[in-house]
């Protein structure tokens, strides 16, 4: 009796096991499931993403926004409730946007295939192709995530990297999800096409060490040039953008920048503290081709960040709320 207890019990253990194993993300995982799944996300970027190229930014951001917080799982799709304030009020997360652009596709893949193709997988497919579109590099983007059950409006704050964080900090959100320096300043390269509000610089600008002065590490003259024309006080939240002249075009410019010490973001000027981090920068500047290179890889391992495979989570029938 306790053999053959023993023997069953080795048998779920080798089922769990077995399906541990197979769970995994994969390149073309709705081949069979939804075939068309891809070809629908890419048609309806194609077709919208030329009259809104900004929004591009906006769904990387997003993209980025929903790893680094309990991993790739769509969590940061989810409204609040009236019993629990999501991840999309958080502070971090009150400037993101494409929300919209997210449903629409998900709609369009749930009148093909209901029920069949994850959010997450849809906001990881989305960010690639959006940026693509744009003139931005192509990564591969292994499928079979699952959508999470749990969005949590004070996750985002112990997760995310913020404007105002050192190199330290950074470092160790980025060691928190599994990516390290290369990754960190690969991923922020992004920055490129971004925009930022002048209330994320507004201590840069105007009181910096609390006496009204000026970051002494941002380019002093780059400093009033936005304060004459951007950010006109400490109050305003006027956007701004993080690589002036070519924020729709994908390129080299942020890094640029952050070596002329005209990066916006604190935790930009943070770059040129290590040599580390320095070096990486000078890597990117010697080629367009090269940083894209290295962006898909980083992008690609940032995608797999804690993803939810197999039977865990669910497939979200509306990207905004959980099934039950």
């Amino acid at each position: 009796m306790g053999s053959q207890s023993c023997f069953k019990a080795l048998i779920i253990c080798l089922i769990a096991l077995i399906g541990s194993t197979q769970a995994q993300l994969q390149l073309g995982f709705y081949a069979k499931s939804c075939p068309k799944a891809e070809k629908i996300i890419l048609k309806y970027v194609v077709e919208h993403i030329r009259n809104a190229p900004s929004l591009a930014a906006a769904l990387i951001r997003m993209h980025f926004h929903d790893c680094f917080v309990n991993g790739c799982d769509g969590s940061v799709l989810v409204d609040s409730t009236p019993g629990n304030q999501a991840e999309k009020d958080s502070i971090p997360n009150l400037t993101l946007r494409g929300f919209g652009f997210i449903d629409a596709i998900k709609r369009l893949v749930e009148a093909e295939c209901p029920g069949v193709v994850s959010c997450a997988d849809i906001l990881a497919l989305t960010a690639r192709d959006s940026i693509h579109a744009t003139g931005g590099p192509y990564w591969n983007v292994p499928t079979g995530r699952r959508d999470g059950l749990i969005s949590r409006a004070a996750d985002p704050l112990r997760s995310l990297p913020a404007p105002f964080h050192n190199l330290t900090t950074q470092l160790t959100l980025f060691g928190n999800v599994g990516l390290d320096a290369n990754d960190l300043v690969l991923l922020v390269g992004a920055h490129t096409i971004g925009v930022a509000h002048c209330s994320s610089i507004a201590t840069r600008l105007y009181n910096f060490t609390g006496k009204g002065d000026i970051d002494p590490t941002l380019d002093s003259e780059y400093a009033k040039n936005i304060k004459t024309f951007k950010c006109k006080n400490i109050n305003d939240n006027t956007i701004i953008e993080m690589d002036p002249g070519s924020r729709d075009t994908f390129d080299l410019g942020f890094y640029k920048q952050v070596v002329k010490r005209r990066g916006l973001f604190q935790s930009d000027a943070e770059f040129l503290t290590s040599p580390i981090t320095r070096s990486i920068i000078d890597r990117q500047l010697q080629s367009t081709q090269g940083f894209f290179e290295e962006f898909a890889k980083s992008i690609e391992k940032m995608g797999r960040i804690n993803v939810k495979l197999g039977t865990e989570g669910e497939i979200r029938k509306h990207c905004a709320r959980v099934n039950n």
